[in-house]
């Protein structure tokens, strides 16, 4: 893929390439109504959207997972 990319963009240090696509995601973040879903995926939000309705006290609140993640309290 990177054949496509313009010259300017291919000849970029990696450091700027970087904060080039932290600015193309930020940017796709701001509109995640437009981001293609497909159907297999839809169904599987769907099933775990369910779940979560008929179990809502199971699981992990964000806030706790990242503790465990990050190994902090």
């Amino acid at each position: 893929m990177s054949s496509s990319l313009p010259a300017a963009v291919r000849e970029l240090p990696f450091s700027e390439k970087l904060q080039l696509v932290e600015a193309l995601w930020d940017d796709l973040a701001r509109s995640p109504e437009q981001i293609p879903l497909s159907d297999p995926l839809k169904a599987e939000l769907d099933r775990r959207y369910q779940e979560y309705l008929a179990h809502p006290g199971e699981g992990s609140s964000w806030d706790e997972v990242k503790c465990r993640v990050l190994g902090s309290k």
